[in-house]
């Protein structure tokens, strides 16, 4: 693991860093958050552990004080952190009422909910991040699902990234009365076997995408088809609140260490300010709001302070789709979502409680966990953090949680690569660490969900089968591992 720090200026803010910040030296650092005290406190309770004997103090409290110890059932992502004020309860329960919230096309005569559209790929933030969990792949003969396609390729004359010229950054499956939606997804696979040292097999899928009823002309030859299942939504405000520096403390883009592990922050841009982009599968966005607004607007074409266009992913080629009603309506506020209904999105999804992890000390948890650490499986899954004292949110400040990612880009190989980056500094081989906390609740809140980016992964094994790049040696020591072995590393994962 690398703890290699950087420093940050004592003056600037926790949440915006300036690009003058990014560019010092490598020396050593010290939170300017934390006391003397409290540094050495963090040093010792973040580091990794090198006893597997028992559970390690508080390991259970996986969303510090906040965790859920509510019934694990359909709903166990869906509580909010127990922390919280009964005032902040009422904001709590708004944002879930207006996260569950199915929007409809205009005009309509429930002018609060309509302006969906006129492209869309659902009607709620609901219906992507089922019961607050993961998507799922879309059945067949379902155009509408927790499941889509991002569009486009890299300029090397422009020097950045573009959307596709017709059908623009990401991929509509349905529309609104009167219009054809954009496309039809075609999935297929073919079988890839594995083979473990001790002669047992799995059988991996490789998804195939292609598209059939292109309702407005040829896609552009040279775009890419990105798919992305919605991500879980637990515990993002606590990602949220992880220092800066300590999330630029793994960066190692040179791998000085040697330990084949190179990864890189994301840095998003914002007028004279860049902030660290962390949430995303390319860590694409800085925060809570700006995804959550980038998901109205890409996934249900609603418009807000952030993304104002009221025709959506609309492109200047689908003059059909731009001339469309939209809902805006001056006397409820200056978009389809004006900003009192982002924010109380946005609360909601700050606030979603991690559930409480079973069976800490259960021997072959134990087992799987010093595997898992042996493997090195944490310089990328990073165990646990104290988040910072400077968070927004009083909940969410100096809370040790345990979400398993460094929250950096990370090279996953040609098997993994969608051959799609980002502008805030992903190439198409590059993914943000997904956070591992609550996956072993991720088929007992959604039974249809599957891991990986896209979903092509039925099993917590298959998914790491499919590491390459920096991650190709744990998953080959994941490969020499006995059948008990396997069995205990997953018998670990289920337990976060």
């Amino acid at each position: 693991m690398r703890f290699t720090y950087i420093i940050i200026a004592a003056a600037v803010s926790s949440a915006v860093l300036s690009a003058s910040v990014f560019a010092q030296s490598i020396q050593t650092y010290e939170r300017s958050d934390l006391n003397d005290k409290d540094k050495e406190r963090v040093r010792k309770i973040t580091a990794l552990t090198t006893s597997f004997e028992k559970a390690e103090k508080y390991e259970a409290m996986q969303g510090g004080a906040g965790t859920s110890k509510s019934p694990l059932d359909r709903n166990a992502f869906s509580q909010p952190q127990s922390n919280i004020s009964f005032a902040d309860r009422e904001q709590f329960n708004l944002g879930n009422g207006l996260f569950r919230k199915f929007w409809v096309s205009s005009p309509a005569t429930t002018q609060v909910s309509d302006g969906l559209g006129p492209f869309f790929n659902a009607r709620s933030c609901q219906s992507c991040h089922v019961k607050d969990g993961r998507g799922n792949l879309p059945a067949d003969g379902e155009a509408a699902s927790p499941f889509f396609l991002q569009l486009g390729w890299y300029d090397s004359d422009a020097g950045h990234w573009v959307n596709d010229p017709i059908y623009g950054k990401q991929l509509q499956t349905v529309a609104v009365p009167g219009l054809k939606a954009e496309a039809v997804v075609n999935i297929s696979y073919t079988p890839e076997p594995v083979e473990f040292a001790d002669g047992e097999q799995i059988v991996l899928r490789k998804p195939h995408y292609s598209l059939s009823d292109l309702a407005y002309g040829a896609m552009d030859e040279r775009s890419q088809l990105a798919p992305k299942v919605a991500p879980q939504m637990v515990g993002m405000g606590l990602l949220a609140a992880i220092a800066d520096e300590d999330i630029l403390a793994n960066e190692d883009p040179d791998d000085r260490d040697g330990d084949g592990v190179s990864g890189r922050a994301s840095r998003v841009t914002e007028g004279q300010n860049t902030r660290l982009g962390r949430f995303g599968l390319k860590a694409a966005m800085p925060g809570v709001r700006e995804q959550s607004a980038a998901a109205f607007a890409g996934d249900m074409g609603l418009s807000n302070s952030l993304h104002p266009s009221n025709s959506g992913e609309c492109t200047d080629k689908q003059s059909v789709c731009l001339q469309a009603p939209h809902g805006e309506q001056a006397r409820l506020g200056a978009h389809e979502v004006p900003d009192p209904l982002l924010d109380l999105v946005t609360f909601y999804s700050n606030n979603l409680a991690l559930p409480v992890r079973r069976d800490v000390s259960d021997a072959q948890v134990l087992q799987g966990k010093s595997l898992f650490y042996g493997a090195n499986c944490t310089a990328c899954h990073v165990p646990k953090y104290v988040t910072s004292r400077l968070a927004d949110d009083k909940q969410h400040q100096f809370q040790l949680i345990w979400p398993y990612t460094d929250m950096l880009l990370h090279d996953m190989g040609e098997g993994l690569a969608d051959g799609l980056g980002h502008n805030s500094g992903a190439n198409g081989r590059e993914w943000r660490t997904p956070p591992l906390w609550g996956i072993g609740l991720t088929k007992t809140v959604n039974e249809r969900a599957t891991f990986l980016h896209d979903g092509r992964a039925n099993t917590l094994l298959e998914a790491i089968m499919w590491h390459g790049g920096e991650a190709e040696p744990a998953k080959e020591s994941v490969r020499q591992m006995s059948a008990s072995d396997r069995a205990a590393l997953i018998k670990f994962l289920e337990s976060l």
